[in-house]
C-alpha cells in the first residue's frame, strides 16, 4: 500500500505536513510526515487534525441519513418544514433535505451578500465574518432556480446543517456530536480551532479557518485516525453504530454528468469497482477521502496547504484512491490485522492523466 502513496506529498508544494490513512480489508497503514508548522511546530502524527473543509458535507449527509433512520425527517422533507415561519419565504416545496444534500436544489454556490463581506479577506479568512445573522438574511433573500440539475452549492450543505439542527431541537455541531462523532468514536473531530496544524497558501502561514455562519458546509476538524475510522464504519457490511446510516449514504441519488451522486458522496465507476469520494479545501489545508465498499478499501489524505488553481494534490489522491481499489481487486484477502503509524518523506511519483474528481467536489 505504501508505494503507491509516497508521491503525494510532492503535490502539495508549500506545505509542512502531511497524514495519510489506508485500509484495504483488514490492513491498515498510517503514514505521518513533516511538522504541524514552520516555527514552534511540532512532528505531525496520526492524531494531528487537519481542517476538513467540504469533506464536512459528508459528516452532514451522514447526519441526515441517521435523523431519516430515527423517523425524524424525511429526505423528501421540504426543507423550510425545518426551519422556523418565514425564514425562508423564496423556497418552494420542491427544495427538500435530499435535494441539498445531492446539490440539485437549485441552490447557488454561495449565500445571498456573502461576497461583501468575504472579499477583503478573500485569501486568508473569507467566511469569517458572515455570521449566522447573515446566513438568516440571506437565507430570507434566496430565489432559487429551478431544481434538479446538478449545482454544486456551500449554501445548500449550510442550510442542510441549518435544517436538521432545527429539526433535532439543538445546534448543529451539538447534534452531529451526538448522533455521528460520539457513536464512531471521532475523538479528534470537532469544530474547535484549538489543537491543529497551521495552514498554509503558497507557503505563507494562514490564519485559523472560521466559518461560523455556515458549519455544515466546511467547519470540523480532524485526523488521518479519525478519518480513516469514519470511512471503515461506510465499508460492507456496514455494522452498528450508524449501520443503516452508512448504507444509505451509499446510494445513488442523482446524475450529474461523468459520475453520480449519493448523499454528499460522489460515485464513479470503472468495470465492477466503485469509488466514493470527496474533497475539502479551506485557505491553508486540503483533504481527500475515498472509499471502495466492494473491495473493503478506505483512503484518506491530509496536507497544511490550501488548494491553488494548479495545485495536483486532489487528482493524484483520487488517482491513488483508483490504484488501490484495483490492487484490492486483484489481490487475494490476507488474514490477519496490521495496524502501523508510520513516519515517511515526500517521493516524487509519475502522474497519470485519467478521468478527475467531480468539479466543485472541494
Amino acid at each position: 500500500m505504501r508505494d503507491l502513496v509516497e508521491h503525494l506529498p510532492a503535490a502539495v508544494p508549500g506545505a509542512t505536513g502531511f497524514a495519510i490513512a489506508i485500509r484495504q480489508r483488514d490492513q491498515e497503514l498510517v503514514l505521518a510526515g513533516g511538522t504541524t508548522a514552520r516555527r514552534a511546530a511540532r512532528p505531525v502524527t496520526a492524531r494531528t487534525r487537519f481542517e476538513l473543509g467540504s469533506l464536512t458535507k459528508t459528516f452532514t449527509g451522514l447526519l441526515l441519513a441517521e435523523m431519516v433512520g430515527r423517523g425524524e425527517v424525511d429526505p423528501a422533507d421540504p426543507v423550510r418544514r425545518h426551519l422556523p415561519p418565514g425564514a425562508a419565504p423564496g423556497l418552494g416545496r420542491e427544495v427538500t433535505l435530499e435535494r441539498l444534500a445531492t446539490h440539485t436544489s437549485g441552490l447557488p454556490r454561495l449565500p445571498p451578500g456573502l461576497w461583501r463581506s468575504a472579499l477583503p479577506q478573500w485569501r486568508t479568512n473569507p467566511y469569517r465574518d458572515f455570521d449566522a445573522d447573515d446566513f438568516a438574511a440571506a437565507l430570507r433573500r434566496t430565489r432559487p432556480g429551478p431544481p434538479g440539475r446538478y449545482r454544486y452549492s456551500n449554501f445548500g450543505g449550510a442550510l442542510l446543517g441549518h435544517a436538521l439542527a432545527h429539526a433535532g431541537g439543538r445546534r448543529y455541531e451539538d447534534l452531529l456530536a451526538e448522533y455521528v462523532l460520539r457513536p464512531l468514536n471521532l475523538h479528534d473531530t470537532d469544530f474547535s480551532t484549538s489543537a491543529q496544524v497551521t495552514g498554509h497558501l503558497r507557503g505563507r502561514p494562514r490564519p485559523l479557518w472560521e466559518i461560523p455562519g455556515m458549519p455544515a458546509a466546511g467547519g470540523l476538524r480532524s485526523s488521518a485516525s479519525d478519518m480513516l475510522r469514519y470511512l471503515t464504519a461506510h465499508l460492507s457490511p456496514p455494522t452498528p453504530p450508524l449501520g443503516g446510516a452508512c448504507a444509505e449514504v451509499t446510494r445513488p441519488r442523482e446524475s450529474a454528468g461523468a459520475h453520480e451522486v449519493c448523499l454528499v458522496w460522489n460515485l464513479r465507476r470503472r468495470g465492477d469497482q466503485e469509488l466514493l469520494f470527496h474533497s475539502g479545501g479551506t485557505r491553508g489545508c486540503t483533504a481527500f477521502a475515498a472509499f471502495s465498499p466492494s473491495t473493503a478499501t478506505a483512503f484518506v489524505a491530509l496536507a497544511n496547504a490550501g488548494p491553488t488553481v494548479r495545485g495536483s494534490f486532489v487528482q493524484r489522491a483520487y488517482e491513488t484512491a483508483w490504484a488501490l481499489v484495483e490492487r484490492a481487486a486483484e489481490a487475494p484477502p490476507v488474514e490477519g490485522s496490521v495496524a502501523a503509524a508510520t513516519r515517511f518523506e515526500a517521493r516524487p511519483g509519475p502522474h497519470r492523466p485519467a478521468d478527475g474528481p467531480a468539479e466543485g467536489a472541494g
